[in-house]
């Protein structure tokens, strides 16, 4: 069996920066398993897999351990594949998921993510995430989903702390959730961030467009406004800009298609 292969840089203007994913069109399921081992084989922080199921395409992400629930760069980077490379008609994809239904639409050279909202309480974790970073932080929030923490955000004090920031990954492995997000206010930007998930096999992620559903929300009441700049100074990084649109967030970025080819499955005995 042969199955094409794109690899994107999404949230990104030129190769090499961003956040690169792998994306599969394919015309029906693969066995789960199987889709976990070519993620792993990929190494990338998210391989996506779509399948266009009645009107909408369905997409999975998996890590190269784990398939997760939302993934926003890889979901801006297969749309760019639907768009470019298999001329999907019209200006809007609509995608579902185990998260629930998503939107990708053109604005220009921009593609823009239509997301749910995901609110973070304040937890009891300081001292935990304070042992992981290895410096203070401000206060510290839980998303909870399911029975439990589904991701932590961690306020610091400033851009250059965030920055600065080299965390203990093993210690940062066993707290709860996915991972662990740091935010603060920016200096050229209305709010910067990073996002660790060693639990899941990516040490630090280079920019992550489902972690931007806590984040708007969050810096949209700290700063008293609905479009908001942000840049997850990653060593790639990434800049996205963001809107809060009542229960939904608009997450907007480019992307770059900088490979592609061919997956070689052996057939079955």
């Amino acid at each position: 069996m042969r199955l094409d292969f794109y690899q994107i840089d999404a949230f990104a203007q030129r190769a090499f920066s961003g956040n690169p994913a792998m994306i599969y069109r394919l015309d029906s399921w693969l066995d789960e398993a199987l889709m976990q081992q070519i993620a792993a084989e990929h190494n990338l922080a998210e391989t996506a897999f779509v399948v266009k199921e009645g009107a909408a395409w369905h997409i999975r992400w998996f890590t190269p351990s784990a398939e997760v629930p939302l993934c926003g760069h890889a979901t801006l980077a297969a749309a760019h594949v639907l768009f470019e490379q298999y001329d999907e008609p019209g200006e809007v994809i609509d995608f579902t998921c185990m998260s629930g239904a998503l939107r990708v639409s053109r604005a220009g050279a921009r593609l823009v993510l239509d997301f749910p909202v995901r609110r973070a309480q304040p937890c009891e974790l300081r001292a935990e995430v304070e042992h992981a970073l290895g410096m203070p932080v401000l206060r510290v929030l839980a998303l909870h989903e399911g029975l439990g923490i589904q991701e932590l955000l961690a306020i610091l004090p400033s851009e250059t702390a965030v920055r600065a920031c080299q965390p203990d990954l093993l210690a940062l492995a066993k707290l709860p959730g996915l991972g662990l997000l740091i935010s603060a206010p920016g200096e050229q930007h209305d709010f910067v961030s990073r996002y660790f998930a060693p639990a899941i096999g990516i040490n630090e992620d280079p920019v992550t467009g489902s972690t931007h559903c806590i984040l708007t929300p969050y810096w949209a009441q700290q700063l008293g406004k609905n479009a908001l700049s942000a840049y997850q100074c990653s060593a790639r990084g990434g800049e996205l800009h963001c809107e809060l649109e009542g229960e939904r967030v608009k997450i907007a970025g480019q992307a770059v298609l900088v490979a592609s080819g061919r997956l070689m499955l052996p057939c079955a005995d």
